[in-house]
């Protein structure tokens, strides 16, 4: 049953840190990672509209989800956003820079589609190609569970234990009922869509960029793309590691951020 709102759900102590998920997950599929950063910090795990306990709304651009997370977030935290997260939380801190104290990108982009156009490389913009997310949209209509087993085979491909991976994932998933599929085709819509490249380049608070080296969805060399559009923010590649870094290395992942934000409380 879907809550009027955003489901959320907050504990541990120290700084706030809200973290944000992915398309087609909820906040379930990082619940035991949080517990481990909830050891050092104040955790708030959200679902996004449309997804696990949250009811889904009409505006499902990354300005839409900003303020449905601002509703729900605290005065001031720190931002940590996965995948299709990262775009609402890099609006919040871009549109409303005094309620973040940080950023925190895993396996996020700041453009997720390829531009052979323009971009921080001479070949363009790193990304995944347009089409594969409009197969994805295409898919969906017909078979929302085969699609969604995909894109759980993308996250982990060349991963260890891939299939071992991908059945946890899916066990995970299953734990609430299935996203609303207007908020699905909204996050697609979205991941094809959006170009935080400006926001990003005039980004003042800090940014920490956490990706994996075999992320099939968001290339390493987007980070060194955003790295040069923002020279103030940090990358860290984890080596071995694709989409889920928190899941696969979790303890390099929570020791990066957790330093991090330590960091940045002293300031």
């Amino acid at each position: 049953m879907r809550e009027r709102g955003l489901y959320r759900e907050t504990f541990g102590r120290g700084p706030d840190l809200v973290m944000v998920h992915g398309w087609g997950m909820h906040s379930g599929i990082w619940r035991d990672f949080a517990e481990t950063l909830a050891e050092k910090v104040r955790v708030t795990l959200v679902d996004l509209p449309g997804h696990g306990r949250s009811a889904n709304i009409a505006d499902f651009s990354a300005a839409g989800l900003a303020d449905a997370l601002l509703t729900i977030a605290p005065e001031c935290a720190h931002w940590l956003g996965w995948s299709l997260g990262t775009l609402p939380v890099l609006h919040i801190a871009d549109q409303c820079p005094n309620r973040v104290k940080s950023t925190i990108v895993v396996a996020g982009n700041v453009r997720f589609t390829s531009d052979s156009t323009t971009g921080g490389t001479e070949s363009g913009w790193p990304g995944v190609e347009p089409a594969l997310l409009a197969q994805f949209a295409s898919d969906l209509e017909a078979n929302y569970a085969g699609t969604i087993r995909r894109f759980l085979g993308l996250q982990t491909f060349g991963m260890e234990d891939a299939k071992g991976l991908v059945k946890e994932l899916s066990a995970r998933v299953a734990a609430c009922e299935p996203p609303d599929p207007a908020a699905l085709r909204g996050g697609l819509e979205l991941l094809r869509q959006a170009d935080l490249r400006g926001a990003w380049r005039r980004m003042n608070v800090p940014s920490l960029v956490i990706l994996g080296a075999r992320d099939r969805l968001v290339p390493k060399s987007a980070g060194v793309s955003m790295r040069a559009l923002n020279p103030r923010s940090e990358l860290h590649v984890i080596g071995g590691a694709a989409h889920l870094p928190f899941l696969t290395h979790p303890a390099e992942t929570a020791s990066l951020i957790t330093e991090f934000i330590a960091r940045h409380e002293r300031r």
